[in-house]
C-alpha cells in the first residue's frame, strides 16, 4: 500500500499535475484501492488540516511582506545594509545577505525577500561590474535565510504538524540563521576577492551611515516589536503577523508614503493568490499525512531506521540526505507537512530534541529552496537577472559547501539550536 501511494504520487508528478492535487489524489487512489474507507474523508480530512489557528500567521506574514515589498521598507533595508557594508570586496553581494537577514526577520518569507532585495539589488550588482550569475545566485542563496530567521512561515508549519512551541521554535532559528549569514558574507567576500568585485569602492562617512539607520528606523523597529511581542508573552505568533500588518501598512502608507491606497487592491491580491497556493498545499499534504498516520507508516519507518542503525549520527546522516533529495522537488511546506509526522516520533526514540530536529528540517529544506530543478528562489532570481536556471546554477556551486558545512553544523551541534531557548527559559 505504502509503495503504491509513493508510486502513484510520483507518476502524478512526473506528468505534471500541481503538487497539492498529487497528494491529493495520490492518497485518494490509496483510501479507494487499498482500504474501505468512504471517500467522503478526502473532504473532511482536508477541511480540518486547515483549521489550525496558528496556520492564520501565515496569509497575514504573507501579507505582510507584500507590503513591505511596494512599501519602501526593503529600500532602506539595502540603503542601510550597503552604507555599512558596501566598501568590502563583494560589498553589493554582502549588503543583499543582511538585507535578507533584515527582511527574513520581518516577512518569514524566503520567495519575498529575493523578489524584494533582488528586484534593487541585482541590476545594481551587475551595473557594478559582478557578474549577473554571481549576483542572481547570491541574492538566492540569501532569501533563503527568511526561511530559518524568525518569524519564519516553514517555522510556523513545523510547529503546527509536531505540536511544538512555535515561540520556541522562533528564538531556536536565530543562532542558525545568524550562523548562516555570517559564512555567506564571508563566502561572497572571498569570491569577491578572487574575481575582483567592488575593490576600492568609496567607503561611506559616519554621517552617511547615521543617516540610513535614522531613514530605516522604523523598518528596523518592526523586527523587535514583532519579536519581543512574542518572546514577552504579549501576543501569539498569531497576533503577531496581525501586528506586523498593521505596522507595515502604516508605515508604508502613512509614513513613507511610497504605497497608495490605490495599489493596495494589488498587494492584497498578489497575497491572497500566494496564501491560497500555501494553503492548498497544506489541505493536500494534510490529507496525506493523515493516511499515513492512521496506517501506522511513521511506526514502520522508524522500525527500517532503527533496523539499519541504533547509532543517532547514523540516524540524522540518513535524515539529511533524505531531505536534501526531497527540497530538490517539493516545496518546503508540503515537504514538512508530509515528513515531520513521519521523521519527528522516529527521531524522538533516537533522542533528538523535536526543536533540534525542527531546525534540521528547515535548513535542509531551505537549500533546496535553491537546489533545481524546483527551487523557488532560483525561479525569482532568474526572472530578475534575465537568466536561465541553467546559467544560475552555474553560480551557485560556490555556495554549497557553505551550505553543506552550516548544515553540518547544525545537525551534529545541537547546542546551535537548543542553547539560546534554554537561556529564555
Amino acid at each position: 500500500m505504502t509503495l503504491a501511494l509513493v508510486i502513484a504520487l510520483l507518476a502524478l508528478l512526473f506528468l505534471g499535475v500541481p503538487v497539492a492535487f498529487s497528494l491529493a489524489g495520490a492518497t485518494l487512489f490509496a483510501i479507494f484501492f487499498f482500504t474501505d474507507m468512504s471517500a467522503l474523508v478526502v473532504g473532511q480530512k482536508m477541511f480540518s488540516a486547515l483549521d489550525s489557528f496558528p496556520l492564520l500567521a501565515i496569509p497575514l506574514f504573507i501579507l505582510a511582506g507584500k507590503l513591505m515589498e511596494t512599501g519602501g521598507i526593503s529600500s532602506r533595508l539595502i540603503k542601510l545594509a550597503s552604507a555599512y557594508c558596501g566598501h568590502i570586496s563583494g560589498g553589493y553581494a554582502a549588503s543583499g545577505v543582511v538585507a535578507c537577514m533584515f527582511f527574513g526577520a520581518i516577512s518569514g518569507s524566503s520567495a519575498a525577500s529575493v523578489a524584494a532585495i533582488g528586484a534593487i539589488l541585482i541590476p545594481a550588482m551587475v551595473a557594478k561590474g559582478y557578474s549577473p550569475r554571481f549576483a542572481a545566485a547570491s541574492i538566492a542563496v540569501s532569501g533563503e535565510l527568511s526561511a530559518i530567521i524568525p518569524p519564519s512561515i516553514p517555522l510556523i508549519v513545523y510547529g503546527v504538524v509536531a505540536k511544538v512551541s512555535i515561540g520556541t521554535l522562533f528564538i531556536a532559528g536565530i543562532v542558525p540563521g545568524v550562523l548562516l549569514g555570517l559564512s555567506l558574507m564571508f563566502t561572497v567576500y572571498v569570491i569577491a576577492k578572487i574575481k575582483g568585485f567592488d575593490e576600492g569602492a568609496r567607503k561611506s562617512t559616519w554621517k552617511e551611515k547615521i543617516d540610513a539607520v535614522y531613514d530605516a528606523l522604523l523598518a528596523l523597529l518592526m523586527p523587535v516589536i514583532i519579536l519581543g511581542g512574542i518572546y514577552s508573552g504579549i501576543f501569539t505568533p498569531t497576533e503577531a503577523a496581525a501586528v506586523a500588518v498593521v505596522y507595515s501598512f502604516v508605515v508604508s502608507v502613512f509614513v513613507y508614503k511610497e504605497l497608495s491606497l490605490k495599489s493596495l487592491g494589488r498587494v492584497f491580491g498578489d497575497a491572497a493568490l500566494t496564501t491560497a497556493v500555501i494553503m492548498i498545499i497544506v489541505a493536500g499534504a494534510g490529507l496525506m499525512s493523515w493516511f499515513l498516520t492512521v496506517n501506522m507508516i511513521p511506526q514502520s519507518a522508524a522500525e527500517v531506521l532503527v533496523d539499519i542503525s541504533t547509532n543517532v549520527v547514523v540516524f540524522l546522516l540518513i535524515v539529511n540526505v533524505i531531505l536534501l533529495v526531497v527540497g530538490m522537488f517539493f516545496e518546503s511546506t508540503s515537504a514538512i507537512l508530509i515528513l515531520a509526522p513521519i521523521f519527528v516520533p522516529v527521531a524522538a526514540q533516537f533522542g533528538v530534541d523535536p526543536v533540534h530536529f525542527g531546525m534540521i528540517m528547515i535548513v535542509n529544506l531551505a537549500i533546496g529552496m535553491v537546489t533545481p530543478p524546483v527551487g523557488v528562489n532560483l525561479f525569482v532570481s532568474c526572472q530578475i537577472a534575465k537568466l536561465s536556471l541553467e546559467e544560475i546554477s552555474k553560480g551557485l556551486i560556490p555556495f554549497f559547501a557553505t551550505l553543506v558545512i552550516n548544515l553540518a553544523i547544525v545537525t551534529y551541534l545541537p547546542a546551535v539550536s537548543t542553547w539560546l531557548p534554554g537561556l529564555m527559559k
